[in-house]
């Protein structure tokens, strides 16, 4: 592979880890979210101010992440032919994270419209899915399961 198929890789780790990072953060501020005691006007502000703030940036963040994703898939084949099941399961996996990502900035809205249906509780949960999507991504590209 020539010097700008690596220079491409290793922009596209920054920017998935970059992105990762805002979907282990963005869920964490909906946890304190859930959790802001009646009245604490302030406080909800400050954390409502912060997660917009973290999810436009996240959403800014995935798209280079994805553009180079693409550029790597369609541009320099890699994935192709018999042998890479590991790569549509890591494509499906693109897309879990993507709709997690969506998801996270509707549960945000829900709390803006002071609409939120769930406790902290569950929120920390939801928290954990990123982890779980990150590193079984992870795993896919290293170790590529699934190859012949």
């Amino acid at each position: 592979m020539n010097s700008a198929y690596l220079w491409i890789k290793a922009f596209h780790i920054v920017f998935v880890a970059a992105w990762f990072a805002g979907l282990f953060y963005l869920p964490r501020i909906l946890v304190n979210l859930a959790q802001v005691e009646d009245g604490s006007h302030a406080e909800r502000e400050r954390l409502l101010l912060m997660a917009r703030r973290l999810n436009r940036f996240s959403w800014l963040l995935a798209v280079p992440a994805l553009a180079l994703g693409l550029w790597l898939w369609i541009g320099y084949g890699i994935g192709w032919g018999s042998g890479n099941a590991w790569m549509h399961a890591k494509l499906l996996l693109v897309a879990v994270a993507l709709g997690y990502h969506h998801v996270s900035g509707r549960l945000l809205q829900r709390f803006e419209l002071s609409a939120n249906r769930h406790s902290h509780r569950w929120f920390r949960v939801f928290n954990e899915m990123s982890v779980l999507i990150f590193a079984t991504i992870v795993v896919l590209v290293v170790v590529k399961p699934f190859a012949e």
